[in-house]
Parts: structure tokens; C-alpha cells; sequence
């Protein structure tokens, strides 16, 4: 590693001996008429010690690098563990300390059932019923999220708040807890356009096909019938949602297109004024000019 790192490090060892050699040489020759100078004497014997200080500065510089590759490597075998872990089974045992007990007994409603019906396809054994665990994994989202929408209508109807709000905060952070997982493994990847790409494409699935099809299917059932949608400031919904939508780009150009804690920071803030003035929408607290 010293010579591929510093291949000029044995030409530097090297010199003060060649030099050396040619002062013998240069000074063996007139020898025998008249001395050596003391100046040139002094010159002779600094001339190594300037060698020896190139050295040693040569093997420092070898071992900071050897110091930075041993930690790259470090951090790279922590990734390969991270993966490794991420591609293990699933596996149901008790685990030893309380941070972890808590998240077992908090993701244990959920995780047993699909532990039960779902065939882990990381087990070798498995594999083979891939077609199963993706088919049963969308029919246990769908019943999760009737069972949150249910859930969620019930606390709203006894806390007396409106379902607008509640699809405003409640739902909203509900269903978009998967883009906030998969955007967290992939940023942590260090693939940042596909955390954001995922996240900006979600919503846009969302309003072009989550809504259309439900709505579609229930037209198809009622022979026709139209859905009726009521919501206070619908209109000024949208308008404020195209105007943070250029806010978010703005912010983001003026953070150098990279996703750092002040950009961050901008996106709470962006999301805490859209919620505000939603719900003072939908109270009337602010009314909108125009009414659908």
C-alpha cells in the first residue's frame, strides 16, 4: 500500500544516497592534493537530514490515507450488515433490549398476521409463492386502511371534529406513511431524486387514479348516480395547493437543489401554514370567493 499510495517515496530514499556517493566520489578524487571544506561538509551532512524529513513526512501522509481507507471500509461493512439485516426473515423472537421490546409489542397487532398468511419470501423455501405474498399484501393494505378510515371516522364523530379535518390531518398522515418509509430506505441509500420523485408522484397517483377509481366503481354500482363532493373552500384548497407546490420549488432551488435541514426546516413550515389555512377554510373562519 506505502509504494502504490506514494511511489516517489523510495526515489526520495534514494537521492540523499546518490548524492552522497557523488560527493564521495567528487571527493575522493582530490584527495590526495587537498581537504575537504568544512562548509562543505556542513552541506553534505544536512543534505540527509532533509531526506529523512521528506520520509517521514511521505509515511504520514502514507498512514492518514491508510486511516481514511480503513474507515471507508469500516463504513462500507456497516452497510453491508444494514443490507444483510434488511434481508434476513422475519423472525417473532423476544428481543433483549427495551427499545426494541416496545417496537415488538407496538408492530406485534400487525406484524402477527401478516407473519401467519403472508409466506416470507426472503426464506429460500418460499420464493416459489412470490406471486402470493405480493397479491395477499395488497389485500391486507386495503384492510388496513378501511380499518383506519373506519377508525379514524369513529374518534372524529365522538371528539365532534369534522371529516374534513380529520382527512386533512389524520388520513393525510396515515396514508402517506408508506412514502415517508420508502423515502427514508431510499435517501439513506444515498438516492435522493428517488425520494423526492417517489414522494411528488404518490400525491400526483393519488388525485389521477385513487380518486378516480373508487368513484368510478361506485357510479358503476349506483347505475349512473354522480358523487357528490361538499367541502368548504374546495376551490381555495386547490389554489393554495398549486401555490405551495411553486413554494417548494422555490425553496428548493434556493437550497442548491440539495436536501439539507434548512430545506427541512422550509418544509414544515410550508406544511403548517397549508394545514392552518385549510382547516380555517373548511370552519369558515376564512371564506372563500368562490364556492363549488
Amino acid at each position: 500500500m506505502i509504494h502504490t499510495l506514494d511511489p516517489l517515496g523510495e526515489d526520495v530514499d534514494q537521492k540523499p544516497e546518490t548524492e552522497e556517493s557523488a560527493v564521495g566520489g567528487a571527493a575522493a578524487q582530490p584527495s590526495t592534493s587537498q581537504p575537504q571544506k568544512p562548509d562543505e561538509t556542513a552541506e553534505g551532512s544536512s543534505q540527509p537530514s532533509k531526506a529523512d524529513a521528506q520520509g517521514s513526512e511521505s509515511s504520514s501522509e502514507d498512514d492518514s490515507a491508510e486511516e481514511q481507507s480503513s474507515s471507508g471500509t469500516e463504513e462500507e461493512d456497516e452497510d453491508g450488515k444494514e443490507e444483510e439485516g434488511e434481508n434476513e426473515p422475519l423472525s417473532l423472537e423476544w428481543p433483549e433490549t427495551r427499545r426494541r421490546q416496545a417496537t415488538y409489542l407496538l408492530l406485534l397487532p400487525i406484524i402477527f398476521p401478516l407473519w401467519l398468511t403472508l409466506p416470507d419470501v426472503r426464506n429460500t423455501a418460499s420464493r416459489k409463492y412470490f406471486a402470493l405474498t405480493f397479491i395477499g399484501s395488497i389485500m391486507w393494505i386495503g384492510v388496513f386502511s378501511y380499518l383506519m378510515v373506519w377508525w379514524a371516522h369513529q374518534v372524529g364523530e365522538t371528539v365532534g371534529i369534522s371529516e374534513e379535518i380529520m382527512g386533512l390531518t389524520i388520513l393525510a398522515a396515515g396514508t402517506s406513511i408508506p412514502d415517508l418509509i420508502t423515502s427514508v430506505i431510499v435517501a439513506r441509500k444515498g438516492l435522493g431524486d428517488m425520494a423526492v420523485s417517489s414522494s411528488v408522484g404518490s400525491n400526483i397517483f393519488d388525485i389521477t387514479v385513487g380518486l378516480p377509481v373508487p368513484w368510478l366503481l361506485f357510479i358503476l354500482l349506483h347505475k349512473g348516480e354522480p358523487v357528490t363532493v361538499s367541502s368548504n373552500g374546495l376551490f381555495c384548497a386547490i389554489v393554495l395547493l398549486f401555490l405551495m407546490l411553486l413554494f417548494v420549488i422555490a425553496s428548493i432551488a434556493a437550497c442548491r437543489w440539495r436536501m439539507s435541514r434548512m430545506l427541512g426546516f422550509t418544509m414544515f413550515v410550508l406544511y403548517f401554514v397549508f394545514l392552518v389555512l385549510s382547516v380555517l377554510l373548511e370552519v369558515r373562519a376564512l371564506i372563500c370567493p368562490v364556492s363549488i
